[in-house]
């Protein structure tokens, strides 16, 4: 699937759980900061993706996928809930669509849906789509 197709669908599941417009839902949008998302909304984002690509994510798989890529332990990255200096380089390459000025020091590892694009599920769906068994 092209990522123009995915991204269609990704907006549209986007603007339906959120009540906005479809061409609010940009690939640079915040989710919290553009588009209004509250934290329970990311679970009725994540039901309307999985359903339009019938695929499955897995709770906290966002995160998870970022905070563990490359084998990395997750106590080098995160320390008493803080990103360490390993865990913001370990964000900022897998979130590359995010502006790396807002993931600086002291950054907290609950804070990771605040930066959550558009493009951020974007990437996700064709992460998931590009693994073997999916």
């Amino acid at each position: 699937m092209e990522e123009k197709e995915i991204f269609d669908k990704v907006a549209e599941a986007i603007a339906e759980a959120l009540d906005v417009e479809k061409d609010e839902a940009t690939p640079e949008a915040i989710l919290m900061d553009d588009l209004g998302a509250e934290s329970i909304d990311f679970l009725d984002i994540i039901f309307r993706i999985e359903n339009a690509f019938g695929i499955k994510i897995p709770r906290g798989g966002m995160q998870k996928e970022i905070l563990s890529a490359d084998g990395i332990k997750e106590e080098d990255l995160v320390v008493s809930g803080t990103l360490t200096e390993r865990g913001i380089e370990n964000l900022k390459k897998y979130m590359p669509e995010v502006d790396p000025a807002r993931i600086t020091a002291g950054f907290k590892a609950d804070d990771i849906p605040t930066l959550f694009t558009v493009q951020t599920f974007v990437n996700l769906v064709t992460k998931i789509q590009e693994k073997p068994d999916a």
